[in-house]
């Protein structure tokens, strides 16, 4: 990008009111290629000569903005004529919303006194070598827009009915451009259109609209009125008890839509905003709505789905679709933690856990490569990782297993794509974290003291806290032990001298044996296995069996524990224990939720109590990814997909599956960057056949007997 144009911003005192920048000019001729070369304090709609410039939606998206702002390109030259109009509307989306919900006063003022400002170009190519530059400039006029309010939480106000002339000079303030970047991370953009299942009245009397599922995104609706008629639309992600609309876990977040309606019929759907829901109680409406004339438009990261499993168990199947949705809702240019309420943060433990499932599912290593370039970019002074990424006023850093997702998701990217790149570029950023632990810890070896989220909302909390009864300090040193081990492969890989942090590790892992040698919660046993630290850990892992075993097969683990819960007891012989805690129905459990009609993964086992009651509404997700993280146990233990670490980005692939009498099948497949990779089992006239496809090299494990292959498809039958 020539970064000659100028910054702009709007002449005027309308806070609310989003503007529109305008520049009119004329060509002779049609040039033989033009690019359209944007971004904004805000995000942005282009068009030109009435028509919308792309497919993408919500750019620049949501950034590091003060190191980190994206600008896009379009090839335009079809939207051309001799006389054009260049219109582009900014609202304040990440940029100049008050975000988060619980900043205090002042700093919400300030964000929202923010300008929204454009940064534009619009580049000319002739047949006869000639070019043309327009750039924004003293020569753009903006005036007010029909998006007459819009912000993330809130929602937004449309009036189709108005039209102004009047239009005001632009400011060019002195802003830098050292800031912008091409685009980096996948774009945003509208995915497949959902239908409204259906329309009812409440208990209460009010009307809503059921879309069947949960989506992030916005409403289109469709309808005639009258210029002046009004729409006015209320989102929410489940019914209470009782049947009615129920908002109260959005917190501060109004989440609304007001459209004013111009004359006749007319389609409308938010421009600058987006919102987490399943229901939208209709307000006000004119006329009798009918379910045809709304559909959802869900709206994430245009990421290439790579992921798929199938069962004979419809609940399992349903509880897959979760996942899906999920990921879909939640990554929206960064991964957020929930798209509805005051929050929707980029919260680095959730992506931790998840990050091996997002990148089976979803071609995500674009996606990751972003965010973590933004983690590099927002790291503290003293190494330590901000707990949402980008980061945002009034949170915090340095929580173990937040701040780890340094280390873990570059090096889940590598293991997944085989792109040595993610490493390097996140290597410095992995080297200071972990310096940092060394500095801030109250013992050597071990990271003790600071403040941690702990086993975040672990099933065996006290009473009235969020936090599991593991010991956080047990929390903080496993995985100070694990970043260091992933870190000491990262530099080897590249070719880096590692002896250094070799020694670190061993130092933490005899620390942490002397000052743990009894472990008292499941997560403690879990974590103690996973990352290697127990003495031994075949007992540890048949420790924790038990454990299982006598409260009554139930999981006792938060967002800490259970991602590695089920791979623990698989990996060391109890697969049988894994498949009764997958397939438990009752709470707690993964299947708990979709009894109770979810579509998407939840917050808590219980978002929905056993009496239809909620859990308090200050944090109750039902959009909230990290439990599906489970899916990477029934990809690589279930149906045995695993990548090799000597080989990775599937350059080799070990197939082990572990069958079991729960189910009568089950297949899985992931789209790699050698091809597809498939692995289906099912139990067939006293035995287990099996179908595996390999894209390249790989060892097959059936029935304990390994079998190396090439490329191609293969049937295998093994015992019962």
């Amino acid at each position: 990008m020539k970064k000659q144009a100028k910054w702009i911003y709007p002449k005027w005192e309308k806070e609310d009111v989003c503007p529109v920048f305008i520049r009119d000019f004329s060509l002779e001729e049609t040039p033989k290629r033009a690019v359209l070369t944007i971004t904004a304090h805000g995000v942005y709609e282009a068009c030109i000569n009435g028509e919308k410039v792309g497919d993408a939606v919500l750019m620049p998206g949501f950034t590091s903005y003060q190191t980190r702002l994206q600008y896009q390109e379009y090839d335009v030259t079809p939207l051309l004529a001799e006389e054009n109009r260049l219109e582009v509307t900014v609202g304040p989306g990440w940029y100049s919303s008050p975000m988060p919900g619980w900043i205090d006063k002042e700093e919400r003022e300030k964000k929202k006194k923010e300008p929204k400002a454009l940064y534009i170009s619009l580049h000319l190519w002739w047949n006869d070598g000639r070019e043309q530059v327009i750039e924004s400039d003293e020569s753009f006029r903006v005036k007010e827009s029909k998006v007459r309010f819009s912000e993330i939480y809130d929602g937004e106000t449309y009036d189709a009915s108005f039209e102004s002339d009047e239009t005001w000079e632009v400011e060019t303030p002195e802003w830098g451009t050292d800031n912008l970047i091409p685009q980096q991370g996948e774009w945003i953009k509208e995915q497949e259109r959902v239908q409204a299942k259906s329309i009812f009245v409440t208990p209460k009397g009010e009307t809503v609209v059921d879309f069947g599922q949960e989506v992030t995104g916005y409403v289109s609706f469709t309808l005639s009125a009258q210029k002046g008629d009004r729409v006015e639309i209320s989102h929410g992600e489940v019914l209470d008890r009782n049947g009615n609309f129920y908002t109260e876990n959005y917190r501060g977040a109004k989440a609304k839509i007001c459209y004013i309606c111009r004359d006749g019929e007319q389609t409308y759907h938010p421009k600058l905003t987006f919102f987490g829901f399943r229901y939208i109680r209709l307000d006000v409406f004119p006329g009798q709505p009918k379910a045809e004339q709304f559909e959802a438009v869900p709206v994430h990261s245009d990421m290439k789905r790579t992921g798929w499993i199938r069962t004979s168990d419809s609940l399992l199947n349903q509880l897959f679709s979760n996942i899906i949705w999920g990921q879909k809702g939640n990554f929206l240019d960064v991964p957020t933690d929930c798209p509805q309420r005051d929050e929707r943060l980029g919260w680095t433990g959730d992506a931790e856990v998840f990050c091996k499932t997002a990148s089976y599912n979803f071609d995500a290593e674009r996606f990751f490569e972003k965010w973590l370039a933004d983690m590099s970019a927002d790291q503290r002074p003293d190494g330590s990782i901000p707990h949402v990424i980008p980061d945002m006023p009034q949170i915090n850093s340095g929580s173990a297993a937040w701040d780890d997702a340094a280390a873990i998701c570059p090096w889940q990217m590598y293991l997944t794509y085989g792109n040595k790149e993610i490493l390097r570029n996140q290597f410095s950023c992995m080297k200071k974290y972990i310096d940092y632990i060394g500095n801030s810890t109250e013992t050597p070896g071990l990271w003790t003291g600071g403040t941690h989220y702990g086993d975040w909302l672990g099933l065996d909390a006290p009473e009235g806290s969020y936090r599991g009864s593991s010991n956080e300090d047990f929390i903080a040193s496993a995985h100070y032990a694990h970043s260091v081990q992933l870190f000491v492969k990262a530099g080897k890989v590249l070719g880096e001298d590692m002896t250094e942090y070799e020694k670190l590790y061993e130092t933490i892992r005899q620390t942490f044996r002397e000052h743990f040698p009894v472990y008292h919660t499941q997560t403690e046993h879990v974590l103690a296995v996973w990352f290697e630290l127990a003495e031994n850990l075949q007992e540890t892992a048949d420790a924790l069996a038990e454990m299982i075993q006598k409260c009554g097969v139930k999981l006792q683990t938060g967002f800490v524990g259970t991602p590695y819960l089920l791979h623990v007891l698989s990996r060391y012989g109890h697969s049988d224990l894994a498949y009764r805690l997958l397939l438990r129905r009752e709470y707690p459990s993964w299947l708990y939720p979709v009894e109770k009609g979810a579509t998407t993964i939840w917050e808590h086992w219980d978002g929905i109590m056993q009496d239809g009651g909620f859990w308090s509404a200050d944090m109750n997700s039902f959009n909230h990814y990290a439990y599906g993280a489970v899916a990477d146990w029934i990809y690589e233990e279930a149906a045995g997909i695993h990548t090799v670490e000597e080989a990775p980005g599937f350059e080799k692939i070990r197939i082990e599956p572990h069958p079991d009498t729960s189910l009568d099948w089950l297949e899985a497949s992931i789209d790699t960057r050698r091809g597809r990779v498939s692995s289906k089992w099912e139990h067939r006239d006293g035995g287990i056949r099996y179908e595996i496809t390999v894209p390249s090299d790989a060892v097959i494990v059936i029935d304990k007997k390994e079998r190396t292959v090439k490329k191609g498809s293969y049937l295998f039958f093994g015992k019962q």
